[in-house]
């Protein structure tokens, strides 16, 4: 059985009829800077797609000083779907940037986490995307000996190049939702922080505030319960069950929301007519919910390029924490027969 043999840069020098000297500066863009004529640059590069031919990454690294790689350390986001959008943004950005990104996950343990960080370290990346499934401040690895941009999460210690989703506006997008539909009282916000450190759900409420505030209004209170399905069933449950009354209700995330469907429906409630909802994630999971729900998506694959590109291309106007906006994604559990519809308010 005959052998597949790689084709080098000598090959694709002699069918061109050159040296591998000008090849050379051809694949790397200095044709013109070297005075080849446009003939000879286009016969290099029949030469090249006839032959298959692809640069030895190896050897380019050596004289180049990049491996045109890039690190991404996560915790728990390649083996979760909806977090993994992440992956897939800086993924896009990174081929655009002609560069594949090296994939290690942690599961939360910190020594495997060291392992990794020395590992990627090893393999000179030419730079580290350090990435969080959930919204959290934590520290930097400074372990890391070269460029660090973190996602998803941020430091608060320290002035570390980190890109976010804009929470806070998040929040303020969900409260104009509802006063656009002419829902002004009994609203109550579902869910709190389940994870220490986490500061989405706390950004998230602060902005629903702020902008119920703006409007001379209030949240009415917070239901508790931890961010699943379940918890939420429950909570909101015995919330109906002690008397609440609610006409709006906020869930910190969609299976919050899920949670919440089920006990407002057996409760004989109907969304939106009775109670409205509105929601954080912008999941499958939003799309799959009768009355289709209404949620402020997380915008994961436009962070993920984001990291990529400040990593790989510096701005350079000093801003450490970039923030990614949020949008807001209309169901049918906003907008009942009851509602008022009335002229949308800008954000301020």
């Amino acid at each position: 059985m005959a052998s597949f043999r790689r084709a080098t840069l000598a090959d694709v020098a002699r069918l061109a009829g050159v040296s591998g000297t000008t090849v050379s500066y051809i694949l790397n863009g200095r044709g013109e800077e070297m005075r080849i004529s446009e003939r000879t640059q286009q016969r290099v590069l029949d030469a090249v797609a006839e032959l298959d031919y692809r640069p030895n990454r190896s050897a380019r690294s050596l004289r180049t000083r990049t491996t045109k790689t890039v690190g991404v350390l996560s915790d728990f986001v390649a083996s979760g779907m909806f977090a993994s959008r992440m992956l897939a943004g800086a993924n896009a950005a990174a081929r655009d940037l002609d560069h594949v990104l090296v994939i290690g996950e942690s599961e939360g343990d910190p020594a495997v986490e060291s392992v990794l960080l020395d590992e990627m370290a090893e393999r000179q990346v030419d730079g580290l995307l350090y990435v969080t499934r959930t919204t959290v401040e934590t520290a930097a690895p400074t372990a890391f000996p070269g460029r660090v941009v973190m996602l998803n999460c941020t430091d608060p210690d320290r002035d570390q190049l980190s890109v976010l989703p804009d929470e806070e506006v998040g929040g303020a997008l969900a409260a104009a939702a509802f006063l656009n539909a002419g829902i002004e009282d009994r609203i109550h916000v579902v869910g709190e922080d389940p994870t220490p450190r986490a500061i989405a759900g706390l950004l998230r409420l602060r902005g629903v505030t702020a902008r119920l505030a703006d409007a001379g209004r209030h949240i009415d209170g917070v239901i508790s319960c931890d961010w699943a399905v379940e918890p939420a069933y429950h909570a909101v449950h015995g919330f109906l069950r002690s008397g609440g009354r609610p006409r709006g209700l906020v869930c910190l995330n969609d299976r919050i929301a899920m949670g919440t469907y089920q006990a407002l429906a057996e409760a004989g409630l109907r969304v939106p007519d009775d109670v409205a909802v509105v929601s954080f994630d912008g999941s499958e999971l939003a799309g799959w919910l009768r009355p289709r729900l209404t949620s402020v998506a997380l915008p994961f694959e436009e962070m993920g390029a984001l990291a990529v590109r400040l990593l790989l291309a510096p701005e350079t106007d000093g801003t450490s924490r970039h923030l990614v906006p949020m949008r807001l994604v209309h169901g049918e559990s906003l907008d009942g027969p009851r509602a008022v519809r009335r002229t949308p308010q800008p954000l301020v």
